[in-house]
């Protein structure tokens, strides 16, 4: 546990990415997260702030261009169809096996009740939880799994799928790039960080609450 707690720090360090792999690693881990039910725990949304971060800081020997907008938008680009193609294939697991997360005994990697949450949020939503559902972490993890549990039309799923992508990858990417260079921010980057998880859920999460006791 205490080793996975060290190796989730290393993911928001910003130096600790440089040397390991750069923003390659941050694209195998939003597909590993939004993808594979194993990835419920990986920290998307600060990864994406973090990941803004570099591309403000590297120089255009790393990634790729001279322009700093220019590798954002590269790096955005490449951010939104690697968690697109993670969608997809848990919409594929969904179809063809999430028969036996329903059935299975909880472990410590997976709970029942974080696939019962996702069930939940995803009927009172419908497609637009597909979109909405990057916002919410655990939630992002297994919305597609549930869209191919209840085999949610495909063509409707695709259209969330991207347009919930592209919002998510590019909004917080865009303000760990602007923010990025800040000296404040990144001697406080623990602070920003949870305030930014903080920011980007609270909304999604009130109007759930609120509308729920509208109905009551």
């Amino acid at each position: 546990m205490d080793m996975l707690v060290e190796s989730l720090g290393h993911l928001l360090d910003p130096n600790w990415i440089m040397r390991n792999g750069g923003l390659y690693l941050v694209l195998l881990i939003l597909f590993i997260e939004t993808g594979i039910f194993l990835g419920f725990f990986l920290p998307g949304d600060p990864l994406l702030f973090v990941a803004g971060m570099v591309i403000a800081s590297a120089n255009e020997a790393h990634y790729p261009f001279e322009t700093g907008w220019v590798n954002l938008g590269f790096w955005v680009f490449l951010f939104s169809v690697s968690t697109i193609l993670g969608y997809f294939v848990g919409y594929w697991f969904g179809k063809k096996f999430g028969h036996v997360l329903a059935t299975g005994k909880d472990s410590f990697f997976f709970k029942k009740k974080y696939l019962i949450s996702a069930h939940a949020f995803y009927e009172k939503r419908g497609g637009f939880a597909v979109g909405i559902a990057r916002f919410l972490p655990l939630v992002r993890t297994f919305a597609p799994i549930i869209g191919g549990m209840v085999a949610m039309d495909y063509t409707k799923f695709t259209y969330y799928n991207i347009v919930g992508a592209v919002i998510w990858v590019a909004s917080i990417t865009t303000l760990g790039f602007v923010l990025g260079d800040n000296p404040w921010v990144r001697q406080n980057l623990e602070y920003v960080i949870i305030g930014l998880v903080a920011i980007v859920t609270f909304p999604v999460v009130s109007k759930l609450v609120f509308s729920r006791k509208g109905k009551e």
